[in-house]
């Protein structure tokens, strides 16, 4: 916790220096309590850094594709001059993921993280996948992160503007 707690603190602290009056004071403290609540509801003290790192990212503002590919960068593992994604590391981003909407109520039972890591593997006869098959498959909009995208359009078009008046 003090590790995530002092890497959200620099973080916050650039953002508030880069975009002075927009970045809340206490943005590091709120954050890590979302992490908490996400991520340690036993009380351990311990939340895993990829977790944390996963859901920062997930909440984050950049496009899909950037947020895909740092998915595939945190969770896959290297192997030789190329990182693959193995099914045990695309569960435990699944289940990673699936305690953000479950925070609100709307979880996905475990079995949908196994349907849908059956349907990324699905025709695959290796046990890893490459970062592009990865890419193809979050494209698809699997229903386990169907709440990613849509959360993204639904930012993406709080900025939107039209100069059309109605009667």
């Amino acid at each position: 916790m003090q590790q995530i707690s002092r890497i959200l603190t620099k973080l916050f602290q650039r953002a508030r220096s880069e975009k002075p009056g927009q970045v809340d004071p206490r943005a590091a403290e709120f954050t890590l309590s979302l992490l908490i609540a996400l991520y340690d509801r036993s009380g351990t003290g311990f939340v895993k850094i990829r977790s944390a790192a996963a859901a920062l990212i997930a909440l984050s503002g950049d496009t899909l594709l950037a947020k895909y590919r740092a998915f595939f960068q945190f969770y896959a593992i290297p192997d030789g001059n190329v990182a693959l994604i193995t099914r045990s590391s695309l569960r435990s981003l699944l289940t990673d993921l699936n305690q953000i909407p479950a925070i609100v109520g709307e979880s996905c039972s475990l079995s949908c993280v196994e349907i849908a890591t059956h349907e990324c593997f699905h025709g695959v006869l290796n046990s890893a996948i490459v970062e592009e098959k990865f890419l193809s498959w979050l494209r698809s909009e699997p229903a386990v992160l169907l709440w990613l995208p849509t959360c993204y359009r639904l930012s993406a078009t709080e900025m939107v503007s039209h100069q059309a008046r109605c009667r």
